[in-house]
């Protein structure tokens, strides 16, 4: 049975054509075709359900270590509040998996996988936590708790900056902020676009998906 998202139900009734993605239901295109799509997102807004992709916490006073031994980028080059772009090498030389990891504090990490990866990134992690000298680590599993929209566009901000007191402007490129946003606490405002045209990513409880969903869409 395939997995849905916080917006499943959603994208069906509003017609979008679904087929199956890394064992979830998602939405390949609505009605109005890829074209119009594409031309939205260039030009204005485009809003993306990606919360299919994973999400790990790492924490404790070994976290930075711990990292620093699975993956290739060296994390601690990177203050609080940024986030950093990298590998998980196999040792064999290949790659488990890519992943972006937020940096809260040198104690406080979250790893953002691939949709199609989290099983076996999050049994090569354990994997490798089990095998080494970590003696202050906790590592959580949260990729069912968050809901996640990519809001995408050159006009992405500045409809954003509707919904939060957050300073979206000073957040920089691979920056990150965790902000109250159309009333809903504690969301990670994530400005990551991947489209080529500027955009945020938001990360959120998946129960208030909706909440914001139609948040995004009353402005």
């Amino acid at each position: 049975m395939l997995k849905t998202t916080p917006f499943t139900d959603l994208h069906i009734a509003l017609g979008a054509k679904m087929a199956e993605f890394a064992g979830y239901n998602m939405p390949i295109q609505y009605p109005t075709g890829i074209n119009q799509e594409h031309m939205i997102v260039r030009e204005g807004v485009g809003v993306f359900d990606v919360s299919h992709m994973g999400e790990f916490w790492v924490k404790g006073e070994n976290a930075l270590d711990f990292l620093q031994y699975i993956t290739t980028n060296d994390l601690s080059t990177i203050p609080a509040g940024k986030a950093q772009y990298t590998c998980m090498p196999n040792g064999k030389g290949g790659i488990v998996d890519d992943l972006i990891i937020y940096k809260y504090s040198t104690t406080k990490y979250l790893l953002v996988v691939n949709a199609g990866n989290i099983a076996k990134d999050w049994e090569w992690v354990n994997k490798i936590a089990s095998e080494g000298q970590w003696s202050d680590l906790s590592l959580e599993n949260a990729s069912d708790k968050y809901g996640q929209l990519a809001v995408q566009g050159p006009k992405a901000t500045e409809m954003l900056q509707l919904l939060t007191d957050a300073d979206l402007k000073s957040i920089d490129y691979y920056a990150f902020r965790e902000w109250s946003f159309a009333g809903v606490p504690g969301v990670i405002l994530s400005n990551t676009g991947y489209t080529g045209a500027g955009g945020f990513e938001l990360y959120f409880p998946a129960d208030k998906g909706m909440q914001i969903w139609n948040a995004l869409f009353e402005v």
